[in-house]
């Protein structure tokens, strides 16, 4: 699940939230009940050990045109 961060207009409060794609945004602050408003964060990365990298090297690409470590049967995957 993403987490999300949340500013409160009135106090300043911030906060994160576990939350999935779909629920509603939290609408109220925990510590005063104000409005809140969702920022906008740098988002999460993925670390992949090991494989994709190595398989980059051996097809010629910096990486995967799939993202995958082995080959697959995509007609557009040329490696």
């Amino acid at each position: 699940m993403p987490t999300y961060e949340y500013q409160c207009h009135a106090c300043g409060h911030q906060f994160e939230r576990f939350q999935g794609i779909n629920d509603a945004p939290v609408a109220s602050c925990p510590e005063c009940q104000g409005n809140v408003r969702r920022l906008l964060s740098g988002g999460g990365g993925v670390i992949v050990k090991g494989g994709a990298s190595a398989h980059a090297s051996q097809c010629g690409r910096e990486q995967p045109c799939c993202g995958r470590t082995k080959r697959c049967e995509s007609p557009s995957c040329h490696h």
